[in-house]
């Protein structure tokens, strides 16, 4: 029993040197100032008077504070359990044991995520993510697939603390979801969710199978950075193409009956973006603007302009062979990575949000170049 109190403490004082790593590397004494002045700011007078500036500030502040308490409360974790193993070697009380074990793995479990979230050092990993879901081949039963991933991510989002925006979603008569476009926004959103972008397989009894037979349906995600207004794109005016329709989500009289939604086709990429979240026109065209935009970012930055599928990473077509995931409901449960190998056993833990272990294996891979064969 006193042995695995000494070994507990021994580990624990070892991650001392990690914790001070994890501090610096998260530049914590440059995150402490930034905040002190965004403060400032907050306090000046006026400052209201910008709405638009106010909230950038407010976000940004809470940002700030949220990474330097992330950081507290695992260091606070640290010394409890460190406290909690010296009381009971003096004690020797073996009672303490299992909190012990449960909080130490609790803590190294947070600390390697922790430190993982420092590999998020890519140009916009920090920045708001949009996430587009398209239903693959199959009708009802890919429609409805898509719509289930939708609701996963959402439910991630929550886990997070993240705030979402659906801008545009397509429902079919039938059921299901043919696509959507989905804000959503919170500190390195884009770096953590950049992994997540390529084909997502479904293997189950379908419901919509009166026979019951079991069913492979597809969807693809793609994953843009949103990119802020201080980015220069060149858009010509006379390369767009726009449409106004009714907007067909909930909203009540006014969404049904004026063509407040915008669709806006880039003619030379090919691009379609649109938005129908927003009350009115204009703001709705300014949103689709700022998914073109980053839209037209990311093909940039590729440096090739002229194909649409560069937007869509290493995407391929909707169909066998091409996933980067598969989910298993049926003739046993498990969700698997086919790039890192990562595995869950635990499918309705996942639909429900739950993808860390997906994502820190994707972070961790690309940090290694340690890719399943």
């Amino acid at each position: 029993m006193i042995i695995q109190f000494e070994e507990t403490r021994n580990l624990l004082l070892e991650k001392k040197q990690d914790l001070s790593e994890l501090y610096a590397a998260l530049d914590l004494d440059k995150v402490k100032s930034e905040l002190a002045q965004r403060e400032k700011d907050t306090a000046e007078s006026g400052f209201w008077d910008d709405l638009e500036r106010s909230q950038k500030v407010l976000q940004r502040t809470k940002q700030l504070r949220d990474k330097i308490s992330r950081y507290q409360s695992l260091y606070s974790q640290w010394e409890d359990l460190l406290t909690l193993c010296e009381m009971g070697m003096e004690a020797e009380d073996e009672e303490l044991l299992p909190e012990l074990i449960e909080g130490k793995d609790d803590f190294l479990a947070s600390l390697e995520e922790a430190r993982l979230a420092t590999l998020l050092t890519g140009e916009y990993d920090k920045n708001n993510v949009i996430l587009s879901f398209h239903a693959g081949a199959g009708g009802t039963e890919a429609q409805d697939w898509a719509e289930m991933l939708f609701r996963m991510y959402l439910r991630w989002a929550d886990r997070h603390g993240f705030s979402y925006k659906v801008l545009d979603r397509i429902d079919d008569a039938e059921g299901g979801m043919k696509s959507a476009d989905v804000l959503i926004e919170g500190e390195n959103a884009f770096g953590y969710l950049k992994g997540e972008m390529g084909v997502h397989r479904l293997v189950r009894v379908s419901p919509f199978d009166a026979s019951g037979r079991r069913h492979t349906s597809f969807a693809a995600i793609e994953v843009t950075p949103e990119i802020t207004e201080d980015v220069e794109i060149d858009i010509r005016p006379e390369d767009l193409k726009v449409d106004t329709y009714r907007s067909s989500g909930a909203g009540g009289q006014h969404v049904n009956k004026t063509e407040s939604a915008i669709r806006i086709t880039h003619i030379p990429s090919g691009i379609v973006v649109a938005c129908q979240n927003e009350r009115s026109q204009h703001q709705n065209r300014e949103v689709a603007m700022r998914m073109l935009k980053s839209k037209l970012m990311e093909i940039k930055e590729r440096e090739h302009y002229d194909k649409i599928d560069d937007i869509k990473g290493n995407q391929k077509k909707i169909e066998w062979g091409s996933q980067i995931r598969s989910y298993v409901f049926m003739p046993y449960t498990l969700v698997k990575d086919h790039r890192t190998g990562f595995e869950n056993g635990n499918v309705n833990a996942v639909m429900d949000g739950d993808l860390d272990g997906f994502i820190n294996a994707y972070l961790k891979a690309s940090a290694t170049g340690n890719w399943a064969k």
